[in-house]
């Protein structure tokens, strides 16, 4: 494949303060953070932006902005740096093009083994009605 960079000029990170419990720093200090990243305007290759673009992501907006929020460690240098890794992790995750499923017939073995099975359930469902009207 190809080594993948992205420039930091198309980073934009935000300081937020992070949810859920942290003490007495909670309400003090932004340590998660917010990456957007505008995809219709990256240096990616066209067909990888569609792909990414193409995804049914609930952090893709309409506008094609990407949005990671990174509130894992307790600095913010180090949220900077997940969210910069999990962006990475999602262009790569649009760049691997999956092959086209060759469409096959069953076996015969499998088409056997698939009707015996049929008709194993089938006598043992026959048998469950079989007990319930002899009034046992």
């Amino acid at each position: 494949m190809f080594a993948l960079t992205v420039p930091d000029e198309e980073l934009e990170f935000i300081a937020l303060r992070a949810s859920g419990p942290g003490g007495q720093n909670v309400n003090k200090v932004a340590t998660a953070v917010q990456l957007r990243y505008d995809i219709r305007r990256a240096s990616l290759p066209e067909p990888l932006r569609e792909r990414l673009l193409a995804r049914k992501d609930a952090r893709l907006s309409r506008e094609g902005v990407l949005v990671i929020k990174a509130q894992r460690f307790n600095s913010q240098e180090k949220n900077r740096e997940d969210a910069k890794r999990r962006l990475l992790a999602l262009i790569e995750a649009a760049a691997a093009i999956p092959t086209p499923r060759k469409p096959t017939r069953p076996t015969r073995a499998s088409r056997e083994r698939r009707m015996e099975s049929k008709l194993r359930n089938s006598r043992l469902k026959a048998q469950r009605g079989q007990r319930g009207l002899s009034g046992e």
